[in-house]
C-alpha cells in the first residue's frame, strides 16, 4: 500500500505557543517539529508575543530549515508536504487564518514543496494543488 500523502503538516496554537509537526503517516511518527515553546525560540521573541502572526512566521521558517536538514524540503520521493488550511482552521475552531497562513507562507517562501488539500479526503489526491 503506497500512502499519498506521506508526509502531513499538523499545527498546534495556544493562546501561549504554536507548534507545527511534520509527520510521517507511513511510520507514524513527527519526523519534524518546531514551537515557541522550545526554549531557543523563547528567547529570540522575548520582546515578541509567542502566538502572534510573527510568531507563526518564526515556527514555519524554523520548521523549514529543520526540514532541509532531513532532507525533507520535498516531501520525500518528491510528493510534497500535504496542509489542509481549511481543516486547522476549522479544528481550532478559529475564525482569523492568518496565523496559520503566516506559518505555511513561511515555509513556502523557504523553498518547503507544500501540497495544499481542499477536499479533507486522506487517500485521493484529486483535490490537491501545489503551491
Amino acid at each position: 500500500m503506497t500512502l499519498t500523502k506521506r508526509y502531513i503538516l499538523r499545527l498546534f496554537m495556544s493562546l501561549k505557543y504554536i507548534s507545527a509537526n511534520v509527520i510521517d503517516r507511513k511510520r507514524g511518527q513527527i519526523v519534524v517539529s518546531a514551537s515557541t515553546a522550545e526554549k531557543s525560540m523563547k528567547q529570540a521573541m522575548e520582546s515578541v508575543s509567542s502566538c502572534n502572526v510573527k510568531a507563526a512566521e518564526a515556527v514555519g521558517e524554523v520548521l523549514a530549515m529543520r526540514l532541509k536538514v532531513e532532507g525533507l524540503d520535498q516531501g520525500g520521493e518528491g510528493n510534497g508536504i500535504h496542509v489542509d488550511v481549511n481543516k486547522e482552521v476549522e479544528k481550532r475552531g478559529f475564525k482569523n487564518r492568518a496565523k496559520i497562513l503566516a506559518l505555511v507562507d513561511a515555509l513556502k517562501n523557504h523553498g518547503v514543496k507544500l501540497v495544499l488539500d481542499d477536499d479533507g479526503k486522506d487517500d485521493d489526491t484529486s483535490g490537491s494543488h501545489q503551491i
